[in-house]
């Protein structure tokens, strides 16, 4: 019985399997470079790509659970689409799949209505999987430290609607957990949805006041204007990512990511243990810095 995990050697995949591991699992790994593989010892590490079918058929051949992890990218919907059909092929009936909360509601927001679409196949091929809707990852926000730290501003588009932002770390053992409970069953389980969510759903100016006592310093909230996102993340990232990653702002704004009644509770006794909070991660990242 052996477990396939896919993009794991990011943030969330590479935690995944670090669980998986640590719980006893049979645990095989695909990549694109093995080389860049650093793994626990007894991971089977695989080379492979979601658009090079024989690699994909090769790493799912006596695969029993796959967690599948899609990477944002232009042709996500097509990638994630040709895995679960290969899955399929290869008689995979146990699967987690990382989508994100409301896929349903952000429409217009292109990698969330591309992991809406995967989910319309998941349940309307019958397939049986856990869909895990993780809301905003807590860890995003390292990459707009220097912002925080060093201008005083927090300049996310968070908005005062709320986002109920979760750990990565949180994330990846609730997805080891969930595919363990699937993996040791006799019989598949039916489809099931997960909202993924942290302990506090935090405003805009919420998240510039927690910064403001981590660091002892006024910090304050300029994340309303998308524009200016856009602009600012076409430094670093293709200028389609940029205006989805503004898109999904725009939404932050007039929606928020609020949690439904019940995820807290739930997923804190899945883990048995309180869900990590944002002022963790702020002590944390001032910390290190």
């Amino acid at each position: 019985m052996t477990i396939l995990v896919t993009g794991a050697t990011g943030n969330v995949g590479s935690q995944v399997v670090e669980h998986l591991v640590k719980r006893g699992a049979d645990v095989r790994a695909l990549v694109r470079d093995p080389s860049k593989a650093v793994f626990p010892a007894g991971v089977n590490v695989v080379q492979g790509d979601f658009l090079d079918i024989d690699s994909l058929r090769k790493a799912m051949s006596g695969v029993s659970t796959l967690f599948l992890l899609n990477a944002v990218v232009p042709d996500e919907f097509t990638q994630a689409l040709v895995a679960l059909n290969v899955a399929r092929s290869a008689g995979i009936e146990r699967i987690v799949y990382l989508s994100v909360i409301h896929p349903d509601v952000y429409v217009n927001v292109p990698h969330f209505a591309g992991k809406f679409g995967v989910e319309r196949m998941i349940e309307q091929m019958g397939m049986n999987a856990t869909i895990l809707r993780p809301a905003y990852f807590i860890q995003n926000d390292l990459m707009i430290k220097d912002a925080i730290t060093g201008y005083g501003v927090y300049p996310m588009p968070v908005g005062d609607k709320g986002l109920a932002m979760i750990d990565v770390r949180d994330i990846a053992e609730i997805a080891a957990l969930e595919l363990l409970r699937r993996e040791r069953v006799a019989q598949p389980l039916p489809l099931n949805r997960i909202n993924l969510v942290g302990p506090d759903t935090l405003t805009g100016t919420d998240i510039a006041a927690i910064w403001s006592d981590v660091l002892a310093r006024p910090i304050g909230y300029g994340g309303g204007d998308t524009a200016a996102f856009e602009q600012n993340l076409k430094q670093f990232m293709p200028a389609w990512m940029a205006y989805d990653m503004r898109l999904m702002g725009e939404r932050f704004l007039t929606d928020g990511m609020l949690p439904e009644a019940g995820d807290v509770e739930r997923l804190t006794t899945l883990l048995g243990r309180p869900l990590r909070r944002y002022r963790d991660f702020a002590s944390e990242t001032a910390a290190a810095a």
